[in-house]
């Protein structure tokens, strides 16, 4: 989405009740590896926190130690805890309701979609009931240098518990975006579209703003004077190209001034 665009729907998320969800799990991959605890917590900007509520859960598979030693959720924890299939069907009715929302919102999706599909449910939620914040946090936040949950609780000094537990994280995840959406509700548009300009977007984003491929991407923007950063390290580099600078790109191909982001 486009800066403006991107405001009007962050401000209509604002409105509504955020169903913010945390899980641990024994691995990266949703259809092969498992939850072991899940945290939901439901809040709104006016009301604050209404509801949350946390369960360990038996993943019926080992832990791997290195997960173990990141969580802190040992075999011995979640042996005597009942499996997800007596666990989530009592999370759905939450899951289902207000915008579903995560820190990397890419990670914990899949995993609650992959455990419902064993139960033979299906979870599916609207892109427009989705709230990322890590998303938010790259466009509001586009000086940090790492936008990791457990940084932006340090650098916003929320009290929380331990990281990289599914309770802590959530609460930590809803302080985040109720902070982020407050300013996102009382700055003026100028302000906050220039903040956003300063976003780093991926080229994948800029094919799809542009309409085109990424190698045709890539080679108009090269053509226009629109330098790219290079973000990452071996197979996981990534180019990156200044919000702003692509979307004043996009309207100038437009051919209409009055479009321009700022």
């Amino acid at each position: 989405m486009l800066s403006k665009e991107l405001l009007s729907y962050y401000r209509q998320v604002s409105q509504q009740t955020l169903t913010v969800v945390d899980v641990e799990t024994t691995g990266s991959i949703a259809t092969a590896n498992r939850i072991t605890e899940i945290s939901v917590l439901q809040a709104t900007l006016v009301e604050g926190v209404l509801h949350q509520q946390t369960d360990l859960i038996n993943p019926e598979t080992p832990i791997p130690e290195k997960i173990v030693q990141f969580t802190g959720i040992t075999q011995e924890m979640v042996n005597q805890a009942p499996v997800a299939a007596d666990v989530l069907p009592s999370y759905l009715p939450l899951l289902s309701e207000g915008v579903l929302t995560a820190h990397n919102l890419e990670f914990d999706y899949p995993f609650l979609r992959a455990e419902f599909a064993r139960m033979g449910k299906a979870f599916i939620r609207p892109e427009d009931q989705q709230l990322c914040t890590v998303q938010l946090s790259r466009l509001m936040l586009p000086d940090l240098p790492s936008r990791s949950l457990p940084n932006l609780v340090r650098y916003f000094q929320f009290k929380v518990g331990k990281s990289h537990r599914a309770e802590a994280d959530t609460l930590a995840c809803w302080l985040l975006a109720e902070r982020l959406l407050t300013e996102i509700v009382n700055e003026p548009d100028e302000l906050l579209l220039a903040r956003f300009a300063k976003q780093r977007i991926p080229l994948k984003y800029v094919a799809k703003l542009l309409g085109c491929s990424s190698k045709t991407a890539q080679s108009r923007l090269e053509a226009a004077g629109i330098h790219s950063r290079k973000v990452g390290r071996g197979r996981d580099v990534t180019t990156m190209y200044q919000r702003g600078e692509v979307e004043q790109f996009f309207y100038d191909q437009q051919g209409d001034s009055q479009l321009s982001m700022l």
